[in-house]
């Protein structure tokens, strides 16, 4: 995957996947092979065995990551449909521009870390384990699709903005029929940057105990995270290989089978 940079404004971004036959082979055939040749081998000499001697089998990893994925979906949902009328308010007129661009600045910058126990501990006192880890999610994943809806209307044309007021379309009908279908690239190029973050950070999502005074791993979500996590720190080597070869795959299927072909059909959509 290659990422272009246009202008110097870093939240501008245009994202485009090798569509060469060799480049495809590649990423769906023999990159699995070799992560299946890796998992085949360490399962052969370490076997999936959890400490209490309960085996950890490929469907019970396949079940974490369901539930990651589920998590995920979530707050990418939430964070879209927060982060377009956020970026569309921003972008009203230049006064509400300079005062709110820069906050957004702020927060976005702000480590999400720093917010992580404090979400814990107020989701944890509400019962409520899995929506600490979809709030840290929301937020990693709001400000890169605010950012680069935010870019990608500042780059619509003007002749389109004046044509369209020209036809008499104002308020909700011009962005209804103007705003929304010109900044689909962007949007579309936000959310893949969004999901990335979102697994980048889902093992500390998942793993909450370490954010909670006296806490245990008892109090961890169920996830591919938390697995990764668990099986890292008992040494379990093919439990942990067998994680992120299924992340992997999980994480290619949609790059390729939903994220390019939602790439090339955002092309009708662009300014020539």
């Amino acid at each position: 995957m290659r990422i272009r940079h246009h202008g110097h404004h870093h939240h501008q971004l245009a994202i485009s996947y090798p569509v060469s036959l060799p480049s495809r082979i590649y990423a769906l055939v023999l990159g699995p092979l070799a992560m299946v040749g890796i998992i085949a081998f360490a399962t052969y000499f370490y076997p999936i065995l959890s400490p209490q001697g309960n085996a950890i089998t490929l469907p019970v990893i396949l079940e974490a990551a369901f539930a990651t994925c589920f998590r995920l979906a979530v707050a990418y949902i939430l964070a879209a449909l927060v982060a377009i009328p956020l970026s569309l308010f921003v972008t009203l007129n230049p006064t509400i521009e300079a005062i709110f661009l820069p906050i957004f600045d702020v927060l976005e910058s702000v480590p999400i870390l720093v917010l992580f126990p404090v979400l814990v501990v107020l989701f944890v006192s509400t019962g409520f384990l899995n929506g600490a880890a979809i709030a840290i999610l929301f937020i990693t994943m709001l400000w890169s699709i605010v950012f680069t809806l935010v870019g990608g209307i500042k780059i619509i044309p003007k002749d389109i903005v004046y044509a369209g007021k020209i036809f008499g379309l104002s308020g909700f009908a011009f962005i209804r029929k103007v705003t929304l279908p010109a900044i689909v690239p962007q949007f579309i190029t936000g959310s893949i940057l969004a999901l990335a973050q979102g697994w980048n950070i889902i093992i500390v999502a998942e793993v909450l105990h370490t954010y909670l005074p006296g806490g245990t791993s008892a109090q961890d979500l169920f996830g591919i995270g938390a697995l990764l996590v668990q099986s890292s720190a008992e040494a379990q080597t093919s439990v942990f290989l067998m994680c992120v070869f299924v992340m992997v795959v999980i994480i290619a299927f949609f790059n390729f089978f939903v994220w390019q072909k939602l790439l090339h059909y955002a092309q009708h959509f662009k300014f020539e």
